[in-house]
């Protein structure tokens, strides 16, 4: 198949991956938290995609990475309202500050 080899979308996929999981072991805010999750999302969207299109059914990565894409819609209003709720209460977003909700 002519294009990019295989290898290299994984690689991108890897480090989209490495960045997401970084943002989100390394931030306190919680927005930053939530786009880092979506960038682990998105790495494994790409992934699936890529998978697909060299498997030879590209449909099938297709439809995987409609499906993540609509529960990272989801995951992000979710994620947005349960922020804005922090907020109220704390006047804040740091996600270090909420550890009072444990009492």
């Amino acid at each position: 198949m002519p294009g990019v080899p295989l290898e290299h979308v994984l690689f991108v996929g890897l480090v989209l991956f490495a960045l997401g999981l970084y943002t989100v072991l390394t931030r306190r805010n919680a927005i930053g938290i939530l786009m880092g999750i979506e960038l682990l999302l998105n790495a494994a969207n790409i992934d699936y995609v890529a998978f697909a299109r060299y498997s030879g059914t590209p449909t099938d990565g297709q439809i995987f990475a409609i499906f993540v894409i609509m529960l990272a819609a989801a995951e992000a209003a979710v994620g947005l309202a349960i922020v804005l709720g922090i907020y109220r209460n704390f006047e804040s977003i740091d996600v270090d500050a909420t550890h009072s909700l444990r009492h």
